[in-house]
Parts: C-alpha cells; structure tokens; sequence
C-alpha cells in the first residue's frame, strides 16, 4: 500500500482470517497496523494487490468509543440500528441484549460523561454488536486505559469471542494482550509493514486471568517480544 505522497506503508502482506479465529498483529509505532485495518475494512483501496472478504458483515472498534454526549448509555448503543432503519422495538431489544452482555445492565440511563474509559468502550462494543457481525476489526479499543481495567475488557472480550462466535483482527501493542486474546499473533516490521513473524496460541477458550503467569503463556509472550524486538531500528 502506497499512499499518493509515495509514503509506502506496506508490502507484499499477505493472510487471512477464518472464521470463529482470532488474529491478533502487533508492531511498531508507524508500521502501518491501521492502515492494514483499513484496507481490510474496506475504508481504503489497496494500491496493488487484492483483498478478498466474504460476504459477511463488519463491526469496527476504533481506538475512541465515539459515544455521542447527548445520549444515555442505551441510546448511544441504539444509533447503528437507527441509522439501518431497524424497527423501535426490535432496535431496542437489541441495544438492551448488548448491553447485557457487555455488564453494563443498570447503566443505561447513564450520559458518556458518568462512565469510565473502560464502561465508555463497553458501550462502543454493545453498540456494534447491535448489528450482529459475523466479524470484528479492532483498532487498539483499550490502548488508553489501565492494565487493571484493560486486563478485565480483555476477559471480557474473549469470553464474547467464545460465546458470539465471531471472527477478529484485533490490532495491538501490548504483546500479553495479542497472546492472551488470541488464536494466532502476527507480528509486523517497520514501515514499509510486512508480516516477519507468526505464533500460534494453543490455549483453549475460555482463558483464565492467571493464565497470564503461566510459563507456556510467557514463553510465547518471550517469542513475539523477541521477534517484535528484531525488527526495531531505533
């Protein structure tokens, strides 16, 4: 992918996502991550290659939880089904499962400015799975946050992978995040972005808070690191 300025952002990158699997990419400051969410998305055309999608539906989870500050928690979660034209009350039973499953039940009434980072991502989270997609692009959601509270959006989030069944490319710089989300970690190169490296994650689903002190978890942790430290210039 090369932009018009002749920024070259990346090359010759090439896999795929089945489905009910995880990929987690992780990679330096400026690789080139994004923009390969982009493409993926459908939001940019690559300049040479191809991308092929099924035909599923998509679900994006930008790095801000762009809730709209006029609207209660429940409301916020409604507006992708408004803007597909759902039903009141179908849209409404939708937004009130979603919101069961992300723990925010007892919050709906509440405005953006009453939450938390991590309850104002749990709303971005329940307002995409409204539309019930079949596969989820995530542009580092927890970035921002603490470890505690990241630590516990990433139970809940794997917990959600199991349940719902859905297909992700998750997008990361926390190297435990990718390895404890995960069913395969690739790991990126600076700009121009290439996949260096690939790791498998055996572990089965539902994982556990303390398997991230586990020696077969911090092995693999080791080997991204390892690998992600490679490819580091600076």
């Amino acid at each position: 992918m090369t932009f018009p300025d002749g920024t070259e952002a990346l090359r010759d990158v090439s896999f795929s996502v089945a489905p009910s699997e995880f990929i987690s990419v992780v990679g330096p400051s400026g690789c080139g991550k994004s923009t390969l969410l982009n493409i993926a998305s459908g939001l940019l055309k690559p300049s040479s290659g191809s991308v092929e999608v099924a035909d599923i539906s998509l679900g994006y989870i930008f790095q801000d939880p762009t809730l709209l500050p006029w609207r209660t928690v429940k409301r916020n979660v409604e507006l992708l089904c408004e803007l597909h034209q759902i039903p009141k009350e179908d849209r409404r039973e939708r937004a009130q499962e979603a919101i069961n499953l992300v723990g925010l039940s007892g919050f709906e009434n509440h405005f953006p400015k009453a939450l938390s980072g991590g309850m104002k991502m749990r709303t971005s989270l329940a307002r995409t799975l409204t539309l019930h997609p079949e596969m989820f692009l995530f542009d580092e959601p927890f970035g921002s946050l603490d470890e505690i509270t990241r630590e516990k959006l990433n139970d809940e989030t794997q917990i959600l992978f199991q349940k719902e069944g859905f297909a992700s490319l998750f997008i990361t710089h926390s190297i435990s995040e990718a390895v404890f989300l995960s069913t395969k970690v690739y790991v990126m190169s600076e700009r121009p972005g290439t996949i260096v490296a690939a790791f498998d994650v055996p572990f089965d689903y539902p994982r556990v808070p303390n398997q991230r002190f586990d020696p077969s978890f911090t092995k693999i942790c080791r080997e991204v690191s390892n690998a992600l430290r490679g490819v580091r210039h600076d």
